[in-house]
């Protein structure tokens, strides 16, 4: 599967610390390959209708929504915060 970064996708990940962008780096790889890998934990955010999550490590997220075959990657960085805006 394809990604598409959005514009806040890619500040947000410029401001993660170098460990932490190896992880995401990795999740990305796996991400597009098989969304179900179970080192991801991908599911849909709860109370939104398109939007989902995945693990980057204990306490990073990824938020993306799929449009046919592409990844739309919104949103990275620590759990809450991330998942309160994703």
């Amino acid at each position: 599967m394809n990604c598409i970064e959005t514009s806040r996708f890619r500040r947000a990940y410029k401001s993660l610390p170098n460990e932490a962008k190896g992880r995401v780096k990795e999740a990305l790889r796996t991400l597009a390959v098989n969304i179900r890998h179970s080192s991801l934990h991908a599911k849909k955010i709860q109370g939104t209708k398109d939007i989902w999550e995945a693990r980057a490590g204990l306490d990073y997220r990824i938020t993306f929504q799929i449009v046919k075959d592409y990844l739309i990657l919104r949103n990275v960085g620590h759990h809450d915060p991330t998942l309160k805006n994703p």
